[in-house]
């Protein structure tokens, strides 16, 4: 068919029609960037509320004769539609996240903006042949600072011949709140986090295992499960933290990660202890939708003597101070759709650290686990064994003590110390301790 009817017949296409077929061969890629037809898709886009201004070119660009158009490379009017149609969905979205959430200095309505984006998660396994398989998620649980993402099935590539996991987040290419996204329909992707697969069992931190499966720990956030016939993957799960999720989400690229902005410290020059005081804790345990603790801790601080090997100390949770002593509800572990994993004493973690000012400060969501402690405990020896639980990363620490309750049986936090590095201190206060 000659390229004039197909461009006849394409004019009448919408933009998710025209972006699809011009995947079909390089003959209808180049007909379906034609000038003409995306000029007059961008005419009639008038979005009702954006931040940015009409610019000349935008004004002119109706009246643009064929001469000009032709001046302009193919494809050009496509890509000023498609920046057109992100900016005005980035505007929608960033109105949702405005109210903050005193307790968490979160986005009050960061699962609504989720929603309303179409964002998605999908995980990329690559074998080291260079071949990729896509995953989408099947299940997500929005828990108070996080969310968790799951994926299952039986059609799982051999683990033995995987390199690389990648996690993305997936949003349509056009925002429309009033509209259903397609989900074969056009769409960006924004690389989150990359995992190596290569040795996992031998280079990976196994957390707890059962009858049927092994649980791995992979930094950041991720956890995968694995058969212990066959030593397959059974699942892989995901937990990530609110803070700038839709940023990391949807702002990088398939290849590159979202850099957040450098933060510039506020200076101080009257406070001798600035930086060490004002501290807010929101600190969230779960597993499967069963919340084990959730609980805010305001006014916490680090006298200057406290200051060792690197760390600022802020005590949560007193061994010494039984009124501050706190019971994790229900039977703590992992769990998977129903029940829970016998003798796999894993859950997540989220923390969400707010300085002076209340804005986040240091914030994590990860697969935390209880070991039993090596070191004796006079005190609450006749209540039951002793337990820890830590968490490091390159901005701070975290350490639990738990006693364990025979009857019934439950866990009580006696314990609970935040390490927070003076490095991190130092760059985000301009101080120098």
């Amino acid at each position: 068919m000659p390229s004039e009817i197909l461009l006849k017949i394409l004019s009448y296409l919408d933009a998710v029609s025209l972006l699809c077929i011009g995947c079909v061969n390089k003959r209808f890629y180049h007909l379906a960037n034609d000038n003409m037809i995306w000029l007059k898709i961008y005419s009639f886009f008038l979005p009702k509320r954006t931040n940015w201004k009409a610019k000349s070119v935008d004004e002119a660009a109706v009246s643009m004769n064929l001469t000009t158009l032709q001046d302009r490379e193919s494809g050009y009017w496509k890509k000023e539609y498609i920046v057109k149609q992100i900016t005005t969905g980035k505007t929608g979205i960033t109105q949702l996240l405005k109210p903050i959430n005193a307790y968490t200095g979160l986005p009050l309505k960061t699962k609504e903006a989720i929603k309303a984006s179409g964002l998605g998660w999908v995980i990329v396994l690559k074998d080291r042949n260079g071949k990729e398989y896509a995953m989408e998620q099947v299940e997500i649980l929005f828990n108070d600072t996080s969310v968790t993402l799951f994926w299952y099935g039986t059609s799982w590539p051999c683990l033995t011949s995987l390199s690389a996991l990648e996690l993305f987040g997936v949003t349509p290419l056009f925002f429309d709140r009033g509209k259903v996204h397609l989900k074969n329909g056009p769409q960006r992707r924004s690389i989150i986090a990359q995992y190596n697969l290569s040795n996992l069992t031998k280079a990976s931190k196994m957390i707890g295992f059962d009858t049927l499966v092994q649980l791995y720990s992979l930094n950041p956030g991720l956890l995968l499960g694995l058969w212990k016939k066959g030593n397959e993957i059974a699942f892989v799960m995901a937990s990530l933290h609110y803070h700038h999720l839709l940023e990391r989400s949807t702002l990088g690229s398939a290849t590159t990660q979202y850099v957040l902005p450098p933060h510039k410290p506020i200076l101080d020059d009257i406070d001798p202890k600035y930086g060490l005081h004002g501290y807010q804790l929101h600190i969230d345990m779960h597993s499967g939708g069963h919340a084990y603790m959730c609980g805010t801790f305001r006014n916490l601080f680090c006298r200057k003597e406290y200051i060792r090997n690197g760390y600022l100390r802020l005590s949560v949770v007193s061994y010494k101070n039984n009124s501050q002593h706190l019971p994790l509800v229900g039977k703590a572990g992992f769990f998977w759709k129903t029940d829970v994993f016998e003798g796999i004493n894993s859950f997540m973690m989220d923390v969400t650290v707010l300085d002076e000012a209340g804005k986040p400060f240091w914030c994590f969501s990860a697969p935390v686990f209880m070991k039993a402690s090596s070191e004796p405990d006079c005190f609450y020896d006749c209540m039951g064994p002793s337990y820890c639980l830590n968490y490091v990363d390159s901005d701070g620490k975290v350490c639990v003590k738990l006693v364990g309750m025979e009857e019934p049986k439950e866990y009580y936090i006696v314990s609970m110390v935040l390490y927070v590095s003076t490095k991190k201190v130092n760059s985000w206060y301009g101080t120098n301790y």
